[in-house]
């Protein structure tokens, strides 16, 4: 079951990017008087989501590390 869920967010993330991706090309190439603040909120979000994300796994994997130790009786240090 949490394999079945973490390939979906995964499938997600992807499409997401993907997403952004494209958007940035598009707003790359077309001229009209937004495009250039458009352009650099998608290619700061290209940079800044993928960032946090892999922040978030990090953070996941501490925690459930923690967790384990816990649950064996480990000290917390």
């Amino acid at each position: 079951m949490m394999q079945k869920a973490k390939r979906i967010l995964a499938l997600t993330g992807v499409i997401l990017l993907a997403g952004m991706y494209l958007v940035t090309l598009v707003l790359g190439v077309t001229a009209s008087p937004a495009t250039k603040n458009m352009l650099m909120a998608s290619i700061g979000c290209t940079i800044v989501i993928p960032c946090l994300i892999y922040a978030m796994m990090l953070i996941a994997r501490v925690l459930d590390h923690r967790n384990d130790k816990k649950a064996a009786g480990e000290s917390d240090d």
